[in-house]
């Protein structure tokens, strides 16, 4: 059974870091392009991060560009995301979500059918 497993949320100061991970079972991660993204109170889910399968490119929404990475263990079978320099307005449930061999990975939800349970990231003084 194919599942994702995020962890690494919590309560972090403005311009503080986390690391969220993104762990699989069930299938190798890495022939899967990967997304992260998030979705705040009263808002839709939008993308944030989208990593291409077996060594394809990445691609960030532009309010993260040079404070996100998102980057892959195989060994582990797990995704990361590291997130630095964090806003309040970066509050939100992230998820993660997989779909299969796409090297050129889009950031659109809709084209993810595998999705995570979510954990919380709150950025708060």
């Amino acid at each position: 059974q194919l599942q994702l497993v995020e962890s690494g949320g919590g309560l972090v100061q403005p311009g503080g870091s986390l690391r969220l991970s993104c762990a699989a079972s069930g299938f190798t991660l890495n022939y899967y392009a990967v997304g992260w993204f998030r979705q705040a109170p009263g808002k839709e889910r939008e993308a944030v991060s989208c990593m291409g399968s077996s060594g394809g490119r990445t691609n960030y929404a532009d309010s993260v560009k040079g404070r996100f990475t998102s980057s892959r263990d195989n060994a582990k079978n797990t995704v990361y995301l590291q997130m630095n320099n964090l806003k309040t307005e970066n509050t939100a449930v992230y998820y993660c979500a997989a779909k299969p061999l796409s090297r050129l990975c889009v950031l659109r939800r809709e084209d993810f059918g595998s999705w995570g349970q979510g954990t919380q990231v709150t950025v708060s003084s």
